[in-house]
């Protein structure tokens, strides 16, 4: 499965564990497991708190039980773990990163190279500003390559970096 929710990236890597630890060992419900986010992290919103919570499952850092709790799962949020399950859950970003080269793009680029990607269904939810949605979601997905040390900020664009 893949996820299409990425929260803005944080300042430090850290902060994903400290979400991850804001999750219950206990099931807990979505609103319980975003006030507990809310809380903990200081965050703005229960949006982004769901978003977290969601971006969270797609890092296999927390999984949705069968009767629709959350739940923290025992495993450490390595960089290795994470730039894998990145790349491997979140939706668009093997493709984002493989469109990095060594020359810089901005996220506009990376966006028209990308645009024939997005679930039509998306297209027609939000017909007047899907690009603007996904433009946004792109230069997201950008901002975790960097963090997860998979591309790097250069100038007003971004390159691989493997």
């Amino acid at each position: 499965m893949k996820f299409k929710l990425v929260p803005a990236p944080p300042d430090e890597l850290g902060f994903v564990a400290d979400a991850q630890r804001a999750v219950p060992l206990v099931p807990g419900t979505e609103d319980d497991c975003c006030a507990r986010l809310l809380r903990r992290l200081d965050l703005p919103s229960r949006d982004v708190a769901r978003t977290w919570l969601t971006f969270l499952r797609a890092l296999e850092l927390a999984e949705e039980t069968a009767d629709g709790s959350f739940v923290r799962l025992q495993r450490e949020p390595t960089e290795t773990h994470l730039r894998d399950a990145f790349r491997r859950r979140v939706y668009g970003a093997s493709d984002v990163l493989d469109a990095l080269s060594p020359d810089p793009k901005t996220v506009e680029d990376v966006f028209a190279g990308f645009d024939d990607r997005v679930p039509a269904w998306e297209r027609h939810r939000a017909v007047e500003n899907w690009r603007d949605v996904w433009t946004e979601r792109v230069g997201r997905i950008l901002d975790w390559l960097v963090l997860l040390g998979l591309a790097a900020a250069e100038g007003s664009g971004y390159v691989g970096v493997e």
